[in-house]
């Protein structure tokens, strides 16, 4: 390189790691020491126009100063005029968007509304609100954390300049304040204060806000009372979007925050003239007089002819006195109208709520309209006193009289009818196991009117158990038999299996046969004895006595004698001594056994 050549013949290469060998100037450098200054002028620009370092100086420093090129004798900055109109070109392509940018768009925004504003003003006579953001209402948002301020200018630049700086600004954005979900105090509530949620947003803001006759007639007195029909509009929007937090209802007042264009809620009171105690007496004397009046407030519903009685309930025109914290001067204001639309809602579901303005909770109002009934009643039935008794005259009652015969008695039916069938349910009794009692108690009813006794009215407990498990049809333990043989089993203190034999025992021979299956007893001499000898004669081997039971010598037979003479035969497993009713009684031992097997077999 010639060390001669003048400052224009210079080379402009920016600072980077090819600096020192001499070549030209690379356009890659140049732009990228345009960007350094842009940069650097923006941050200096920002922080000028915030003001949060008002009245410190910054050290100057020139916009275009970048350290010198490392390079070999290279000590002087880059003079080049091609250099220096590119870095013009580029210096405003890459210059970051300032916050001044915004808060002149905002500025005009503002001021336009304000415009409009005024001049809605100049027309409906109403003060126009400060306008915020559309977010500022609503109580969810949250609103962006503020950003650190830049760091000074004066902080040497870097090769790439600082990350940070195009994310940060130089200003934080204030924090705009968070509102409630509600500011209502449900748990403050009693007798005379209620507190009722917030309405949520009905689908269209021309739909009714009032269904019943007294919510209408409070939302008429408010319209007649109002002063600007156009605040009654946007009141009625702002309770058609839900804008009216919790309301809380006290005597004499109604009070609830109403969202408005500000971000922090308006707090809204609506006074009503409380009655005094001789009204409530002219009240209470009115609804005790018919009964159906303390129905209808029991029904949440308000008769006409209580509202009628006398006494001021609804109220009219100019009744209602509405106050707002905000600075509009109407009567009422937006604010307050939407307060008042959504108390006619809550007057429709309960008007119970207007006696609460009125003066009086619904817990004092049911108790005097009790002790008032009562006592009515009591004095009524005091005046009327006792109503005469009907009776009979002494000598009528003990004059001889001759009675006329007794109609002759209707003839029995021929036969039991047929109960009704019953359907089944879950978790309900059986309608097999019931259609079976419902027929055993007609069977039992026939019987005694033909023949004036009951077939069955001797038997013990236990005895009727099994005679009822024995008329159910069937043979054997089956789901349902085996259910009813639980329940009969259970309630006579015996074991289902107890009740199956004793049932077979029933099946072979009615009263006698259980008899014979639990009662031992000892024949006299004659049929018992005679009954050994008609076996041997029948090729059977000699059976075993004891009492009045006679027992196969393998143990697998045994007959036992009835008191009336007849054998019943069992059966068991041989060594087992578990005796089971088999066959039909009979007066012979042998036909006994007939319907047991061969006598080969036995």
């Amino acid at each position: 390189m010639d060390s001669s050549a003048g400052p224009d013949s210079a080379p402009s290469a920016a600072p980077g790691p090819g600096a020192g060998d001499g070549r030209g100037v690379r356009p890659a450098d140049v732009a990228r020491e345009a960007l350094r200054a842009a940069r650097q002028e923006a941050l200096r620009r920002r922080a000028d126009t915030t003001g949060r370092k008002a009245g410190v100086r910054r050290a100057s420093r020139p916009a275009s100063a970048a350290p010198s090129p490392t390079g070999a004798g290279s000590g002087t900055r880059i003079a080049d005029p091609r250099a220096r109109q590119l870095r013009e070109l580029i210096a405003g392509a890459f210059r970051l968007p300032s916050d001044d940018d915004t808060d002149s768009d905002t500025d005009s925004t503002g001021t336009d509304n304000h415009t409009g504003a005024a001049a809605q003003t100049s027309a409906s006579g109403e003060r126009p609100e400060e306008e915020t953001p559309a977010h500022a209402a609503d109580p969810s948002h949250t609103p962006p954390p503020a950003r650190p301020a830049d760091p000074p200018p004066t902080a040497p630049p870097t090769g790439r300049g600082h990350p940070d700086a195009r994310r940060h600004p130089a200003t934080a954005a204030p924090a705009s304040p968070r509102t409630p979900r509600s500011m209502a105090a449900p748990g403050r509530d009693g007798e005379l204060r209620r507190t009722f949620p917030t309405f949520p947003p009905t689908p269209g803001e021309d739909e009714a806000i009032a269904e019943t006759w007294w919510g209408n007639a409070w939302v008429t007195a408010l319209e007649e009372g109002a002063l600007d029909p156009q605040r009654l509009a946007r009141g009625r929007g702002y309770a058609a979007r839900g804008h009216v937090d919790a309301i809380t209802v006290t005597p004499g007042l109604v009070l609830a925050y109403v969202q408005g264009s500000r971000s922090r809620p308006y707090r809204v009171q609506v006074r009503l003239r409380t009655l005094d105690d001789a009204d409530w007496e002219r009240f209470l004397d009115a609804a005790a007089e018919r009964p159906g009046h303390i129905a209808a407030l029991l029904d949440k519903e308000l008769p006409h002819s209580l509202a009628d009685c006398g006494v001021p309930l609804l109220p009219g025109p100019g009744d209602l006195a509405p106050q707002c914290s905000c600075p509009d001067s109407g009567h009422p204001c937006k604010h307050a109208a939407a307060l008042c639309y959504q108390t006619a809602r809550l007057l429709d579901a309960d008007p119970f709520v207007l006696l609460l303005l009125r003066g009086r909770g619904e817990r004092e109002l049911l108790d005097a309209l009790s002790r008032l009934s009562a006592a009515r009643a009591a004095r009524a039935a005091q005046d009327k006193g006792p109503a005469p008794l009907p009776g009979v005259r002494a000598g009528e009652a003990l004059a001889v009289r001759t009675l006329p015969p007794l109609p002759a008695p209707l003839p029995a039916p021929p036969h039991p009818e047929q109960p009704p069938a019953y359907p089944a349910a879950p978790g309900g009794p059986d309608p097999f196991a019931l259609d079976q009692l419902a027929t055993d108690a007609a069977a039992r009813a026939h019987a005694l009117l033909t023949t004036g006794r009951d077939p069955v009215g001797g038997l013990t407990l236990w005895q009727d158990a099994v005679r009822l498990a024995a008329a159910r049809p069937g043979s054997g333990l089956t789901a349902g038999s085996r259910s009813l043989y639980t329940s009969l089993a259970s309630a006579a203190g015996r074991t289902p299996t107890e009740l199956a034999r004793a049932v077979a025992a029933w099946r072979q021979g009615g009263l006698e046969a259980l008899t014979v299956l639990e009662e031992p007893w000892d024949p006299p001499a004659g049929r018992f004895d005679r009954a050994r000898p008609l076996l041997l004669a029948a090729d059977l081997p000699a059976f075993r006595p004891w009492r009045n039971r006679l027992t196969h010598p393998q143990g697998h037979v045994q007959l036992r004698l009835g008191r009336t003479g007849l054998w019943y035969a069992y059966e068991s497993e041989p060594g087992r001594d578990d005796w089971w009713p088999r066959g039909t009684p009979d007066l012979d031992p042998v036909g006994a056994l007939t319907g047991l097997g061969t006598p080969g077999a036995l």
